[in-house]
């Protein structure tokens, strides 16, 4: 099917196929209450963990494995030798829309709301890695989406359904750290290149690469080795870089504690390259090596609420009651909430909460658990979403939540991006001393409602980001 006609078939095809298919896979018949039918996008690399968590569940059978890269995929193919194959996930649509209840997606950043839309519009579950979009719109309109059409959703940041995000909630409810001012956020990524010039020259494409497939939305340009397999994510045109990669893992803590909302405000402030002596680069089309992010959010629970966010190797101030011998976070990251009263800090993932100083656990009594844990630590996070989806039961992550954590997690990008962004001055020309003004350093404020930046117009443009011509969304 072409492009555009993909697109505009889409919304008019929605109405045609119920969430559970009659169309039952194999031989034996297996009632579709007990069997959740499954299309899956993206299955090397992360997805193959993902599709092994759903298969571990007992109840999920793959109905077709698309992937535009054959040697990622090639592990997964091995292993479900008789689920069909595709490239192209439009193909996908075409043929096996009525055979799956559910998609799982697990492509580059770039692709999720492109691949995930139609299907979610034709009212199939979907589960979908983090972070959920590429940009801020995309991640409104996969919200907006999901409710529209009633299916049970769920992003891809398994912290989510960890006991620890649900300790922590309720420590803090309990009022053991009093009134939280503040929250401090860090990561160990990038571990992989940001910071770096476009690449030049064109290498050979890989065998089994669908180069323009995988490019999907984003603007057409020759194959490097710089992109692939895993380093895309420090290129803006593909993916979110460090806070996109782990806020969503990182901030969930926070953002369900809190409940934090939409933040009102964002600045950035990140490493600056430069070429020559004197001389600045302009490497806007990649991720910075590292960024401080400050996010201002007004919980409607817990007031005024401060949460700042560190990558590529700075790290929060340590707090004064912290031992010699303690530490905060683990070595990929961690959160660190600071109250009237005292401090609470876990690992990634909501892991290993603890309070500072550290006297305070032993006069500490824990109030009785209050929220419902998920059950099983293998697989856990897709078994919450299979039995949402069989069952009608609760996620942890639903795009009602994870949407406007992604957002938020977006918003930070945008700052970056406004941080980034330079104009030459006039009468200036590059390899002048001080050529460049930058106009996107500033506090950026936001209308979460509106869906708009209200001081800097230029930062607009990317909170629904560009699409090459036919791959638009509507």
């Amino acid at each position: 099917m072409q492009r555009r006609k993909f697109i505009k078939n889409v919304t008019a095809s929605s109405a045609v196929f119920s969430i559970v298919p009659s169309y039952v896979l194999g031989k034996q018949h297996v009632p579709p209450s007990d069997t959740l039918y499954v299309g899956a996008f993206g299955v090397g690399g992360r997805g193959s963990g993902v599709i092994r968590g759903l298969q571990e569940t007992g109840k999920v059978k793959f109905v077709s494995f698309c992937d535009v890269d054959e040697r990622r995929a090639a592990q997964t193919y091995e292993f479900f030798p008789d689920v069909k194959r595709y490239k192209d996930f439009r193909k996908v649509y075409d043929k096996q829309l009525k055979d799956m209840d559910a998609i799982m997606v697990a492509t580059p950043d770039h692709t999720h709301a492109t691949i995930a839309l139609p299907f979610m519009r034709a009212k199939k579950h979907a589960y979908v890695e983090k972070p959920l979009t590429h940009n801020i719109a995309e991640a409104r309109m996969m919200t907006r989406v999901a409710r529209e059409n009633g299916i049970v959703t769920q992003m891809g940041n398994q912290g989510a359904s960890s006991d620890g995000s649900r300790q922590a909630k309720e420590w803090i409810n309990s009022g053991v750290i009093g009134t939280v001012e503040r929250v401090d956020c860090w990561t160990n990524r990038p571990v992989w290149p940001q910071g770096l010039p476009l690449p030049k020259g064109k290498d050979e494409i890989p065998d089994g690469l669908d180069w323009d497939l995988w490019l999907g939305p984003a603007a057409k340009r020759d194959y490097n080795n710089a992109y692939l397999p895993f380093k895309w994510r420090g290129w803006w045109d593909f993916g979110t870089g460090a806070l996109g990669d782990m806020g969503c893992h990182i901030m969930e803590t926070p953002f369900g504690v809190l409940d934090l909302g939409y933040p009102t405000e964002a600045e950035a402030s990140c490493t600056t390259n430069w070429v020559g002596d004197f001389v600045e680069a302009d490497y806007s089309a990649s991720c910075p090596a590292s960024s401080i992010v400050r996010l201002k959010f007004n919980a409607p629970n817990h007031g005024k609420i401060d949460l700042n966010w560190y990558d590529g190797g700075i790290m929060p101030d340590l707090p004064d009651e912290l031992k010699d011998e303690e530490s905060i976070g683990d070595t990929g990251g961690g959160t660190v909430f600071y109250g009237t009263k005292g401090i609470l800090v876990c690992d990634v993932y909501s892991r290993n909460a603890r309070l500072l100083p550290s006297e305070m656990m032993g006069l500490f009594s824990p109030p009785p658990p209050s929220l419902a844990r998920v059950e099983g630590s293998t697989g856990g996070h897709q078994r919450n979403w299979v039995e949402g989806c069989l069952l009608g039961s609760e996620t942890s992550s639903s795009f009602d939540r994870s949407g406007p954590l992604t957002e938020a997690v977006l918003m930070g990008n945008l700052a970056i991006k406004a941080f980034q962004y330079k104009e030459l001055k006039e009468g200036k020309q590059l390899g002048d001393w001080d050529p460049y003004s930058y106009p996107g350093r500033r506090k950026i404020m936001w209308d979460g409602d509106a869906m708009k930046v209200t001081n800097f117009e230029k930062a607009n443009e990317w909170v629904r980001g560009s699409y090459r011509k036919g791959w638009e969304l509507k």
